[in-house]
């Protein structure tokens, strides 16, 4: 290489100086060699595009041709006066003006007022204004009239990464170009052609990694080539390439990929660790994972991969042989698993903890089952099912005889599903007799009584818990501190209760209310509690009968779980 005192970087050094050294941006080169050819050169080009992909080269490219001394043609000479003063920015008549740093509106009216002069040596006066987004609204509309309508002699040329930030007003008034980012093929051929002539020694793996550093801009590329160089010299190792410009090496991510899919978690987090080691940022890992394993899916989608994908052919085929066997779905719940993790490193104190997470998850993944698959095993259940005995809650079972008015019933007894037993409202006991035995049936016959006369009293006694039934006495207990204790206690409420009991019984019968503690041994259930606990007991044996009958537990195989919610029909 050059050991020249004055050192040129190679993005200067190996600027496009010609339409055909303008890489990636052919059909920009042959839309305005054409329109060199044919006389048709509008009078305000806009070019748009991303950094470094060759706009402020093709302006001045442009400019070359409009002014070379050899004539209008479709490639500058690069030996006249002109193009040489063009190439080296001291032109008298090629104005390239910083948008950003010139973009008020007297900076415009001045340049207003200068392009009325003829150009001292040239055909034409190429006013090139870079950034050109950055001017204010004030400098666009003092510029809309000489845009329109400027003097023959001037040319306006645009560039902007933000096009979209340009007033509409100004983009009718231009033709416009998009560049392209130069694909990584492009910038590869590019760069080997420059290590070439600066007698550089580097494989076309490190020339990859550069490609990739410079994200589809010719001039990062270049900047990244220089760095590499000066800390390699002539001769570039692949892994000074790596640990330089701090890029992942592909195989690296295609080993804890394979380790991946093949389930190996102590390989993949062997990888994530060889990650840490070199210093390597965590949420940029991710991010490159993520774009490993997009590949993968477009090569497992697409019949023709390499119209869509950035990638060399030696890469291309190295993910077809990695993921011919996955399935593009295995790949997709995978590739999901990691954009929601880099999502979450944005606010995390520990990235690589969410890295491992998301490896160790999409390593365990479980496989999906096709669904076509499992329409088969219902159908299958469906007609095993004919010949299997009848679940014992779907049976249709005979609703029990009511019972006679003078027996006792207990009205909270478990009742078969599918078929409702209406409660016969008990009659009152004929005064003859007096008495009044005990015993929770015999409460439980006098709340339905109550209930059919008053539906707000027998809610509250179903709450309460028979301590005493004696003839011509009733004690009731309520939870201590209850609203039903509250309740009971009214003396109106009471007065009712004792009306409804003597009309039960045939005699007088006082009603004593209780305020009884949690755990308290001598107090019955209520009904309220003995209904609940029925309730929950026969979902329970109910719960029992599925969990053990055949077809339950092949649905349970066929879906991979374990759980099971039984509900009464």
């Amino acid at each position: 290489m050059s050991n020249d005192t004055h050192y040129e970087v190679l993005a200067r050094k190996y600027r496009p100086q010609s339409f055909s050294e303008l890489a990636g941006q052919e059909h920009v080169s042959r839309t305005l060699q054409n329109a060199i050819d044919s006389g048709r050169v509008a009078h305000a080009f806009l070019f748009t595009g991303a950094r470094g992909v060759g706009k402020t080269s093709t302006a001045r490219i442009m400019a070359k041709t409009l002014n070379c001394a050899e004539g209008v043609t479709h490639e500058p000479c690069n030996h006249c006066p002109q193009c040489i003063e063009i190439t080296k920015g001291t032109s008298t008549d090629v104005f390239e003006i910083d948008g950003a740093s010139n973009n008020g509106v007297d900076d415009v009216r001045d340049l207003r007022d200068n392009i009325k002069y003829l150009p001292s040596h040239s055909r034409y006066r190429i006013i090139i204004i870079d950034e050109v987004h950055m001017l204010s609204t004030n400098a666009f509309n003092a510029l809309l009239k000489t845009l329109e309508e400027p003097p023959e002699h001037v040319k306006f040329i645009f560039a902007t990464t933000e096009p979209h930030k340009l007033p509409v007003t100004i983009l009718s008034r231009c033709q416009r170009f998009d560049f392209k980012r130069v694909t990584v093929p492009r910038i590869i051929a590019r760069l080997r052609e420059i290590a070439e002539k600066e007698s550089v020694t580097i494989s076309d793996g490190s020339l990859t990694l550069i490609a990739r550093k410079g994200d589809g801009s010719m001039r990062d590329s270049l900047t990244a080539f220089d760095q590499v160089l000066a800390f390699c010299g002539d001769t570039v190792q692949d892994e000074d390439v790596a640990t330089l410009l701090g890029t992942i090496d592909r195989r690296l991510l295609a080993e804890i990929s394979g380790a991946l899919f093949t389930g190996n978690t102590q390989a993949v987090l062997a990888g994530v660790k060889q990650v840490d080691l070199v210093g390597y940022n965590m949420r940029q890992f991710c991010q490159e994972l993520i774009e490993h394993f997009r590949n993968l899916l477009v090569i497992r989608s697409v019949a023709r991969p390499e119209e869509i994908l950035d990638l060399t052919v030696a890469e291309l085929d190295e993910l077809r042989g990695q993921s011919h066997h996955i399935s593009p779905l295995d790949i997709q719940r995978r590739l999901t698993l990691f954009l929601r993790a880099e999502a979450e490193m944005a606010y995390a104190s520990f990235p690589r903890l969410i890295v491992e997470m998301a490896l160790l998850k999409a390593t365990l993944l479980a496989p999906l089952v096709p669904v076509q698959e499992l329409i088969d095993k219902i159908k299958a259940l469906e007609t095993a099912a004919v010949h299997t005995p009848v679940l014992p809650w779907e049976t249709a079972r005979t609703a029990a005889p009511s019972p006679s008015p003078a027996s006792p019933v207990d009205s909270h007894r478990p009742v078969s599903p599918g078929h409702t037993v209406m409660p016969t409202t008990p009659e009152p006991r004929p005064p003859a007799g007096g008495g009044g035995g005990g015993g929770v049936a015999e409460w439980g016959r006098f709340v339905l009584f109550v209930n059919d006369k008053d539906r707000q009293l027998g809610s509250v006694l179903e709450h309460g818990s028979p301590l005493k039934q004696e003839s011509g006495l009733i004690e009731i207990g309520f939870p201590a501190g209850s609203y039903y204790l509250t309740a009971a206690q009214d003396a109106e409420f009471v007065a009712d209760v004792q009306r409804l009991a003597q009309a039960f019984t045939g005699v007088s019968t006082t009603i004593k209310i209780k305020g009884i503690e949690a755990g308290f041994a001598d107090a019955p259930l209520s009904l309220a509690e003995k209904k609940k606990s029925d309730a929950e007991q026969r979902m329970e044996d109910l719960k029992q009968e599925a969990e053990n009958h055949p077809v339950i537990k092949e649905v349970q195989r066929v879906f991979a779980s374990n759980s099971i919610d039984v509900r009464e029909l």
